[in-house]
């Protein structure tokens, strides 16, 4: 497994090597000029409405943007959200701090479904994705920096949920490979993304094993996305990037460097689903770091001459 990459300026200045020299392609990641949000996470396309949605966990909110009419917008939750799928009966799947939840994404009004913590109030839930079965996996992690309690569960469109994986530190990025057969999953604590053998019929996991290991110097894998090629994008926390992965050989294939030190998670969308939605955070930034990084925080967009795929809805059951 390597980890090498090809060095990309800041700002999605990306370099190849070609047989007479170094060639420049110039390619830039623009920040949206949308309001910042403290913990931006799990970008969304819905393209039915040609809208992104993403998670400001602690502002406690969904955020809305349309890049054709750059209108934008925000429904409050009252509580930390991690991440939102849509459903196929029209409504959101929310992973709150408090267990999951249906939202009408027009009224803000809340359903609860269940909360498998209920008895951990150390614990807030975090990223969280659909399988191709319509299945919606998010995981939890300890809200302060305590030993590994953290778990990744499954939501079932009967609405049962089941634990699949415990002793997480911050359960992140979810993906699924172009066949179906495999999970990609990062634990960001273990510097890792990792594999399992995944089984749609049943939504079984096994086998874990390693893809790629991050090197500390590039910050701890966050949030994740998988390309219509089958390859991984994956943001780093304290790495101000996001990588491209060869997820059979371990390989970085690209590196987009961004003006911004706490990049969290990225999504495709757009009509052709060629562009790349990237979140960004400011929590935890002390002043002198802000007046580094005035756009921590900021929601950027990219296009990296790859396409992406639809995110799967949660299938509500008879719906």
């Amino acid at each position: 497994m390597t980890n090498s990459c090809a060095f990309h300026e800041p700002r999605g200045t990306m370099y190849t090597e070609q047989s007479g020299g170094m060639s420049c392609v110039k390619k830039q990641a623009e920040a949206i000029n949308v309001e910042k949000s403290a913990l931006g996470e799990g970008p969304l396309w819905l393209p039915e409405s040609g809208q992104l949605v993403w998670v400001d966990i602690e502002g406690m909110k969904i955020r809305m943007w349309n890049p054709k009419t750059r209108e934008d917008g925000s429904v409050s939750v009252g509580q930390r959200i991690g991440a939102v799928v849509r459903a196929s009966d029209g409504r959101m799947v929310c992973a709150l701090e408090h267990g999951f939840y249906f939202l009408d994404l027009t009224t803000g009004e809340l359903e609860p479904i269940v909360d498998p913590e209920a008895h951990l109030p150390g614990n807030r839930f975090n990223d969280g994705k659909c399988d191709p079965a319509g299945r919606f996996w998010a995981g939890t992690m300890p809200k302060s920096e305590d030993a590994p309690e953290g778990s990744l569960y499954r939501l079932d469109t009967d609405g049962s949920v089941h634990r699949m994986v415990g002793e997480i530190s911050c359960s992140n990025g979810l993906g699924w490979s172009l066949d179906g057969r495999t999970m990609y999953y990062i634990d960001t604590g273990t510097r890792r993304v990792d594999r399992f053998d995944y089984d749609a019929a049943n939504g079984n996991i096994s086998n874990r094993r390693v893809v790629a290991n991050i090197p500390v110097d590039q910050g701890f894998p966050d949030g994740m996305t998988v390309d219509a090629e089958g390859k991984l994008w994956v943001a780093h926390w304290g790495g101000y990037a996001v990588s491209r992965f060869d997820p059979d050989t371990g390989e970085c294939l690209e590196r987009i460097e961004l003006p911004v030190s706490q990049v969290t998670s990225c999504c495709f969308g757009g009509d052709d689903l060629d562009e790349l939605y990237i979140t960004s955070a400011s929590v935890g930034l002390s002043e002198e770091q802000l007046r580094q990084e005035p756009l921590a925080g900021s929601l950027f967009v990219y296009k990296p001459g790859v396409k992406g795929q639809l995110a799967h809805d949660y299938q509500v059951q008879g719906k």
